[in-house]
């Protein structure tokens, strides 16, 4: 997908202010029972096509309004992720500005996901 370019600086800007991981690092914790919660940030009709098991969804849209009503606790582990991570970038570091402290993007999305091969729940 060409993204605007920006988009891209934005992305690129909020990227150097997050922690980031792998699919592979959020597969392994999720196999472990790692405590964290996983936060689909995708649209609706993205999260209804599909999205990774045990997931929760919060939209970009609504994340930052609805995210201390859901998890007022600001050390709550969340692991965020979008389409590639690019907009799971931009909420992680809203949500840091918000004052959550324990807030990871997935790199690569759930396209990276996909193309690993890993499970996917299906609506």
């Amino acid at each position: 997908m060409d993204h605007a370019p920006a988009f891209l600086a934005l992305v690129i800007e909020a990227k150097k202010h997050i922690q980031e991981c792998t699919v592979q690092t959020v597969h392994d914790r999720l196999e472990k029972g790692d405590s964290f919660v996983l936060v689909d940030v995708r649209e609706d009709s993205e999260w209804q096509s599909g999205h990774i098991p045990g997931a929760v969804h919060l939209g970009k849209g609504v994340i930052e309004r609805d995210v201390e009503t859901k998890y007022p606790d600001s050390n709550t582990p969340l692991v965020l992720y979008c389409g590639g991570g690019y907009r799971s970038a931009l909420a992680a570091e809203a949500l840091q500005k918000m004052g959550y402290t324990n807030v990871i993007s997935m790199d690569g999305g759930i396209r990276g996901w996909r193309e690993a091969g890993l499970d996917e729940q299906k609506p």
